[in-house]
């Protein structure tokens, strides 16, 4: 199931909305009593209808290094479009250097190689998005990404090659595909390398490039390959120290820190979900943090992930369960002043996500928020798209309590969603700004060849 039903989130703390509050549009934030005996909350926004009015958001994002964009699903349409509108102005007008995605680093390098070749026409980006075959699939593979794809690709054909735009995974999940990818860059490397590298294979090899087999074997005290992992890191990461990293190099490290990172994942999945959430993050804000070192000191960086790991986990109840995020993790690493936030979330649509871990995608219906929720709470200021900043209502108390925030996984049931899908946020804090679309539509996926024995990506959280 979806994360956000099976970690039985705490009951929502909800604003007293119904009844006490009747929400308006006005210059201020102070509640203003009205003739009727009702509040009114005033909430600040900025009208959203063309790429034009994010002027606002580029204004705010000033000089930071790091945008982190967000999403309430993996399957809505204006998610993944209003974030290429903000990449491409970042890339063009604030020069940032690539975009880091919730995606696997090897899937994601050949996407990498595609954007930075000879120009190619959309037809070959949809067919190049066909290399995302392991479920969810839509998360990368459609036609949304596809447009970004061909735009990159045809950026890049007029830039120098040092200063074409990347496009990066920085999950964690199959190790055995990054295990293949490494050996081509290691094949002529010293023989401790090329030994270290073959022992992970063999330690992996029964496993059948099956994840859950692992972790299950692991439970059962039969298999345990992080000696070899732990070798093979540091073999290959002592043989870079002190030197300059050709991209060959920084490729054959990550490829062997997804090893790493992968083994430790799946080994600590079947028995503690706050551990195997944490290893997951903190890698993908190592992978982060790799890639600006690799760009260069001055470099910036794009982050497409789930608002549940954009957003800042301590002002969400994710903190009183131990985990942490890439919101966090960069805040505190990189600076809150070099880190700029970017939630989203709508009222109601429609959704492509599966009824269970495997299943077929499908086109489902996104209810009404429910009352008392921070999308509704948006919808009744007025049913439009708009960008709220967090500056104009921190000083808000009403806004600064834990309000229930939707988050919808690649696993979901729209008739239960209220008994879970609900995560207590503090808003003006968790995000830096927030993009509210008033009423979504479901990606447009680009169906893969059929796969077998391929992890699930996202597995098990669901986001």
């Amino acid at each position: 199931m979806s994360r956000m039903i099976k970690r039985n989130w705490k009951s929502i703390r909800l604003l007293a909305i119904i009844g006490i509050f009747s929400l308006g549009c006005k210059n201020n934030l102070s509640p203003q009593n009205n003739n009727n005996g009702t509040v009114t909350l005033t909430i600040p926004n900025h009208p959203l209808r063309s790429e034009q009015d994010l002027d606002v958001l580029m204004n705010e994002i000033g000089d930071a290094r790091v945008v982190l964009l967000g999403e309430a699903s993996h399957g809505t349409s204006e998610y993944y479009t209003w974030r290429t509108a903000i990449s491409r102005r970042l890339i063009q007008e604030k020069g940032f250097d690539f975009i880091a995605v919730e995606g696997e680093w090897a899937d994601s390098y050949r996407i990498n190689n595609f954007i930075k070749g000879p120009r190619r026409d959309s037809t070959a980006a949809v067919e190049a998005l066909r290399t995302y075959n392991r479920w969810p699939t839509w998360m990368w593979g459609n036609y949304e990404v596809a447009s970004l794809v061909t735009w990159l690709n045809g950026y890049n054909q007029n830039q120098a090659a040092n200063n074409k735009i990347g496009f990066f995974g920085l999950d964690v999940y199959c190790l055995w595909e990054s295990m293949t990818e490494l050996m081509p860059y290691i094949q002529n490397a010293d023989p401790k390398l090329v030994q270290a590298a073959q022992k992970v294979h063999q330690c992996f090899q029964p496993f059948s490039a099956d994840a859950q087999q692992y972790a299950m074997a692991v439970a059962n005290a039969s298999a345990d390959c992080r000696d070899e992992t732990s070798r093979l890191w540091s073999t290959i990461s002592k043989q870079g120290e002190g030197k300059a990293k050709t991209e060959a190099q920084f490729v054959a490290e990550q490829n062997a820190l997804v090893a790493l990172n992968g083994e430790r994942y799946y080994r600590s999945m079947v028995s503690s979900n706050t551990e195997s959430w944490n290893i997951r993050d903190r890698h993908m804000m190592q992978t982060l943090r790799r890639l600006l070192e690799f760009h260069g000191p001055n470099s910036k960086g794009i982050v497409w992930e789930h608002n549940t790991h954009v957003g800042d986990a301590r002002y969400t109840d994710m903190a009183s369960s131990g985990e942490v995020n890439v919101g966090q993790l960069a805040r505190e690493e990189i600076g809150q002043d070099k880190v700029y936030i970017v939630g989203f979330g709508s009222y109601s649509g429609t959704v492509i996500a599966g009824s269970s871990w495997g299943a077929p995608l499908q086109t489902m219906n996104v209810p009404q928020a429910v009352p008392g929720s921070w999308e509704q709470i948006l919808h009744e200021l007025s049913p439009t798209n708009k960008i709220i900043l967090s500056k104009d209502i921190r000083d808000n108390k009403q806004l600064n309590q834990r309000i229930g925030h939707r988050a919808i996984g690649v696993v979901y049931n729209p008739a239960i969603e209220h008994r879970g899908n609900y995560v207590p946020s503090v808003l003006p804090k968790r995000y830096d700004a927030f993009i509210f679309i008033d009423q979504t539509r479901a990606l447009r996926p680009i169906l893969p060849p059929s796969t077998a024995n391929q992890p699930p990506d996202t597995y098990p959280s669901g986001l």
